[in-house]
C-alpha cells in the first residue's frame, strides 16, 4: 500500500521551551515497559507535567488553550540522549505530526521521519517570533511546509530547513524503510532462495 506524501503538515502549535530536551524528559524511562506503542502519548513528558501526585503542574501541554496542538516548536538539540524510539512514538501517539526546532539530534530525528513526522529546524530569532505568535494565537493553524521549506503562521512567513534525504522520502512517500522493505516481498523471497543457509 502506497504510502501518503507529506508536503506539508498543518495545525495547532504549542512550544515547550528549553534546548536539549532528551528523550527521557519526553518520556520517562519507567513508562517503556510496554509490548507496543499505544498508549504512550499519555506519558509524553509526565515527569515535567505532573508532581509525584499526578497533579498538574505549570506546563504548556497542560494548558487547555493547546490541549489539540499537533505541531510542537522547541530549542536546540531536540531529542538528545538515548536512541529510543519511544520518543518519538510518543510524540506521534499524543497527536503531533510535525515538530519545529533549532535543531534535533540524529537518531530521534530518523525515526521521527520513519513515522511520517517533518522535523524543520529554524533560526532562534524565528522560533522566538514563532513562538510569541503561537502563544497570542493558540486556535489559528500553523503549517510546516516540507516543499517551500517554509513555516507559516497567520502573517509570518519563517524559512526552516530539513535533510535533503529526509525531505525527499516525506515528498515521495518513501518514509518508512518497513513499508518500503515489505513492498519488493516477492524479490526479498526470490534472493532467500538462492542463499544456502537459509
Amino acid at each position: 500500500m502506497p504510502l501518503a506524501k507529506i508536503n506539508q503538515v498543518s495545525g495547532t502549535a504549542v512550544y515547550v521551551p528549553g534546548d536539549d530536551i532528551d528523550t527521557d524528559r519526553i518520556i520517562p524511562a519507567r513508562f517503556m515497559k510496554c509490548v507496543t506503542f499505544d498508549g504512550l502519548g499519555e506519558y509524553l513528558f509526565h515527569d515535567v507535567r505532573f508532581d509525584e501526585q499526578g497533579r498538574k503542574k505549570d506546563h504548556s501541554l497542560n494548558d487547555d488553550k493547546f490541549v489539540d496542538s499537533s505541531i510542537m516548536l522547541s530549542g536546540k538539540n531536540f531529542g538528545c540522549g538515548s536512541s529510543r524510539e519511544h520518543a518519538p512514538q510518543s510524540l506521534y501517539r499524543a497527536g503531533f505530526r510535525a515538530i519545529i526546532a533549532g535543531n534535533f539530534a540524529e537518531i530521534f530525528f530518523g525515526n521521527s521521519i520513519n513515522l511520517g513526522i517533518p522535523c524543520v529546524g529554524m533560526d532562534a530569532e524565528d522560533r522566538a517570533s514563532l513562538a510569541q505568535w503561537v502563544e497570542a494565537n493558540a486556535e489559528t493553524q500553523v503549517t510546516v511546509d516540507v516543499d517551500l521549506l517554509q513555516v507559516r503562521a497567520g502573517n509570518l512567513t519563517l524559512p526552516c530547513e530539513m535533510r535533503a534525504g529526509a525531505r525527499d522520502s516525506l515528498l515521495n512517500g518513501a518514509w518508512d524503510p518497513l513499508d518500503e522493505l515489505l513492498s519488493v516481498s516477492s524479490e526479498v523471497d526470490q534472493v532467500a532462495k538462492q542463499l544456502n543457509y537459509v
